[in-house]
């Protein structure tokens, strides 16, 4: 099998015959596999079914801004553990300039251990309505790996589901997203939290990856649910070493091949503390900005983030800037 990876461009200046793609561009491609070097060719070498694939959703990009209710989350855990909290920092949020709003009430940090469903629906369900409540209009999402879970955040006014464990954790949830008609994030994970970071391997990290999100984006698809209300995410951090993530933020535009939005969860995470000499999860901002701006010039289109005012400003000066190259 081979692999179409866009080599995109950003700024005004687009060649004949290139391919626009939002606020990139791309006139060639790498192409890779697993048993041959890397080639770089021309788009007019290309097929029109390898094209296809790129041809959308595109848009702004858009930041989703984290709200965790929960205790042990590995960067703010215990700071919004209560309704009052966990509202006034949705609302912050929002007012910082996040386009969508993602509540969990389980950490997935390294070694973290599952949540009784019932305590898990405590943390998220009362916030998600309060926010409804008190007017909030945007998209809210809810971070679980289990269908009743899910379910009650819907009943309380979720309209996403994103699911770290790319739906091979809880059978019902995929069939609730489809009957429900919401979008949902698929992610790649190797292992589950309490193992994950136990010595992770891969053959070829980029691809493996990628060949398994496809598969559940056909799975997902066979339950039901449509492939434009699909988002992949290849998890960054999750059963992953510094030079798997460094691998596959080297070549994310790979992942456009899928056909879905892409959305990166970077923000605050380890390799940024290692790589950026911030071993406090909350002085991470600026490396976790830095790698949203690189992802977006590869055509991410969604940012997960916990500092949503940082990215928003960086990202509304990154466009100006590039726009008037």
């Amino acid at each position: 099998m081979r692999y179409v990876r866009p080599l995109m461009q950003v700024g005004p200046a687009r060649p004949d015959g290139a391919i626009a793609c939002g606020w990139c561009w791309f006139s060639h491609v790498e192409v890779l596999s697993r048993d041959a070097p890397p080639e770089i060719l021309p788009v007019s070498a290309m097929s029109q079914d390898d094209m296809r694939r790129f041809e959308g959703p595109w848009g702004r990009p858009e930041v989703m801004g984290i709200l965790n209710t929960t205790p042990d989350s590995f960067s703010d855990g215990g700071r919004h553990d209560t309704l009052a909290k966990a509202v006034a920092h949705g609302q912050s949020l929002t007012g910082d300039g996040a386009d969508i709003l993602d509540i969990g009430g389980e950490s997935t940090r390294p070694g973290a251990a599952v949540v009784p469903v019932d305590e898990e629906i405590a943390r998220t369900a009362p916030v998600i309505g309060a926010m409804r409540a008190a007017g909030h209009s945007g998209p809210i999402s809810i971070d679980t790996r289990k269908a009743a879970v899910a379910q009650a955040a819907l009943d309380a006014g979720a309209s996403v589901v994103n699911d770290v464990s790319g739906f091979t954790f809880d059978p019902e949830l995929a069939p609730l997203c489809a009957a429900r008609g919401v979008p949902v994030c698929v992610m790649h994970a190797q292992g589950d939290p309490q193992t994950m970071q136990n010595d992770p391997r891969y053959d070829d990290v980029l691809l493996d990856v990628y060949d398994f999100l496809a598969d559940r984006i056909a799975w997902l698809q066979e339950q039901g649910v449509p492939r434009n209300n699909i988002i992949a995410d290849p998890g960054i951090g999750f059963g992953k070493t510094v030079d798997h993530n460094l691998a596959l933020l080297n070549r994310l535009s790979l992942f456009h091949g899928l056909g879905v939005r892409v959305l990166l969860g970077a923000s605050r995470k380890r390799f940024i503390g290692t790589l950026g000499r911030a071993p406090d999860a909350a002085n991470r901002a600026p490396g976790s900005v830095a790698v949203a701006l690189a992802a977006i010039a590869q055509g991410v289109q969604i940012i997960r983030a916990h500092d949503v005012a940082e990215h928003v400003q960086a990202i509304a000066l990154w466009r100006a800037a590039v726009a008037h190259r």
